[in-house]
């Protein structure tokens, strides 16, 4: 089914157009403020549920016009339900695979750039209109000699925008997530990496054939073919997988076994790559996902994928140990080692930070205390969200000289993250396999 948004047929792509966007989302969300403010010197027991609509939508609006990491960004806050308030995640969700579409002649003109062609030469058969759309590119439905094919585009100028949309996401950022200055810069880095990475489209077309390869024996999972004479920087083809996304297959009330294999099959297909790839699918939001015939899950885009290295790796999971064998010098190493802590700490922040972390890690790490564990435990989440807002509130977080954590743990707690999400809204009961080092 093509999308239903109304098509784009200009994407800002110099720094002063796309400046222009943000000043006036800026402009808007300021003008929200003044209204909300003004309307509770009448009703003083207004609440902000209006303000963060208004907000959500005029920001949404002028990021999905931008596309590319602007709205990448926006997606994955809205991952994070303990980051935002429900306005922005139900607006931010829509970044995940229903975005605004790029017009035809935009799509003809990346074509003619990558293969001197338009899409009609290379293939028997092209949709003109995007099938789905998303930050970084849009997908389309082609034939050719009788076997059908996705085919991602990219959006112009995204790969260009990244560095320079990023700094200007940074206000964004502080006021939506309460974040200092250094922690904002810290995590920044990270995030530009993985962005550039994702516009990169035969580095995906690798990774994902690469790991795809390396999953294909976990059962009830499934993976398209691609095909690297027909993809380019800026576009990738693929085999065409049949199938309701995540969202739509829970609405057709499937089965607890059912619910049970998949949530099974994406337990399975994250074990194996942290524990033995050390090379993960680090953007697990259900865009990503597709529900097949037989019960099997197909994973369709490899975008953005986060390289463990091999020190972050043992010293994170040393710590999701139930009973960790680590003395406290071990503890302590780990805990600099990550991050966590620093020798700028005074001894009170050093014993403040590490027992919020302790706590946090033994929350974080409590379906690995089990042979089993039931994902549709909603107290288990609302724990989490409890923590994390508490923590996000706390004045020893908000005024740290330093972030807290490292860099690679951003990509690895949001994988964890999206993960559990994704098993909350199966509500499966899966076993929950863990390394022999770890067991």
């Amino acid at each position: 089914m093509s999308s239903t948004q109304p098509e784009q047929d200009h994407i800002p792509t110099s720094k002063v157009q796309r400046a222009s966007k943000f000043i006036g989302a800026g402009a808007k969300v300021g003008g929200n403020y003044i209204k909300h403010y003004a309307k509770k010197m009448v009703n003083p027991s207004l609440s902000k549920e209006e303000l963060h609509a208004s907000n959500a939508e005029d920001i949404y609006a002028s990021l999905s016009e931008l596309k590319g990491s602007a709205l990448k960004v926006a997606q994955m806050m809205s991952m994070d339900k303990n980051l935002l308030p429900r306005a922005y995640q139900d607006k931010f969700t829509m970044a995940q695979y229903s975005a605004p579409p790029l017009s035809y002649p935009l799509v003809v003109r990346t074509f003619q750039k990558a293969f001197g062609v338009a899409p009609e030469v290379l293939f028997d058969t092209f949709t003109t209109s995007a099938v789905n759309a998303a930050s970084i590119g849009q997908v389309h439905q082609a034939t050719k000699n009788g076997q059908t094919f996705a085919v991602k585009v990219q959006y112009p100028g995204v790969a260009d925008s990244v560095t320079s949309d990023l700094r200007m996401v940074k206000p964004f950022a502080h006021r939506l997530l309460n974040m200092n200055e250094k922690e904002i810069n810290h995590y920044m880095e990270e995030v530009e990496e993985k962005l550039l990475e994702e516009t990169d489209y035969k580095l995906e077309v690798q990774r994902s054939t690469e790991i795809s390869q390396a999953c294909h024996h976990i059962p009830h999972l499934n993976f398209p073919t691609y095909y690297p004479a027909l993809s380019s920087a800026r576009i990738i083809t693929m085999d065409w997988l049949e199938g309701d996304h995540l969202k739509e297959w829970l609405q057709t009330n499937p089965s607890q076994e059912d619910r049970n294999k998949i949530g099974q099959a994406l337990w399975d297909f994250y074990h194996h790559q942290v524990h033995l790839l050390k090379k993960v699918h680090a953007d697990p939001h259900p865009g990503n996902f597709i529900v097949q015939q037989g019960v099997t899950l197909g994973v369709i885009d490899f975008g953005c994928v986060k390289v463990i290295p091999e020190d972050f790796y043992r010293g994170y999971f040393s710590l999701i140990k139930k009973d960790s064998l680590l003395n406290e010098t071990q503890l302590n190493q780990i805990f600099f080692d990550l991050d966590f802590i620093s020798s700028l700490d005074s001894p009170e922040e050093q014993a403040y930070f590490k027992g919020v972390f302790k706590e946090m890690i033994a929350l974080l790490g409590k379906p690995f205390h089990a042979a089993t564990f039931d994902f549709a435990d909603d107290a288990y989440f609302s724990q989490i969200f409890a923590l994390g807002d508490r923590v996000a509130r706390d004045k020893m977080f908000r005024n740290s000289r330093q972030a807290r954590g490292s860099r690679h743990g951003l990509f690895i707690n949001r994988t964890y993250f999206g993960l559990y999400s994704l098993l909350n809204q199966l509500k499966a009961h899966i076993t929950t396999t863990k390394p022999e080092w770890l067991q």
